[in-house]
């Protein structure tokens, strides 16, 4: 099946290891009124700060938007390394423009547009790779030190990082 737009691979830690899951984000231009901010699977408000600090520092506005977030099998995610693989979602969504099947996402998002580190990184990492996965968008303090066989790794300081890498890595999805 061909990629679609607002989807995205993130790295979660659940317990003592690596999850992979699929984040689907949709922004509904159509709402009217005042617009809704949805989040299932996410913290509600951290879905809000984040379409905030995506509008200040990337440009993208989602305000007449409804945003929809969406973790894909009713998987609760409790940390915050999700928070790209939410905004690049939702930046696919609103461009509707597909992110390659291969890319998985992860990374803590302060609220000056920085992309902080988040905890087990290199395990995330091996385990989108075991897995198949040969993209990662990631923190910069979270490139590993030695390559990981097969994965070529994109490392970001902030979203203005993010926003320069996003269009070579969506056209590579058609």
């Amino acid at each position: 099946a061909d990629p679609v737009p607002g989807s995205v691979v993130t790295a979660v830690h659940q317990g003592s290891r690596p999850l992979l899951v699929e984040v689907q984000a949709l922004a509904d231009p159509g709402g009217g009124g005042s617009p809704r901010r949805v989040a299932i699977g996410l913290e509600q408000n951290r879905l809000t700060l984040l379409l905030a600090v995506m509008h200040r520092h990337t440009g993208i506005s989602t305000h007449a938007s409804d945003v929809f977030v969406n973790v894909v099998g009713g998987v609760r995610i409790a940390e915050p390394a999700a928070d790209l693989a939410a905004l690049v979602a939702t930046i696919s969504s609103v461009r509707d423009r597909p992110l390659p099947r291969d890319l998985v996402v992860f990374g803590e998002v302060g609220l000056a547009g920085e992309v902080r580190p988040v905890a087990y990184g290199e395990e995330r990492l091996r385990e989108a790779a075991k897995v198949g996965f040969g993209r990662a968008l990631v923190p910069r303090a979270n490139q590993p030190r030695q390559p990981i066989a097969g994965m070529e790794i994109i490392a970001v300081d902030c979203l203005q990082d993010v926003m320069r890498v996003l269009p070579a890595l969506q056209a590579s999805a058609g």
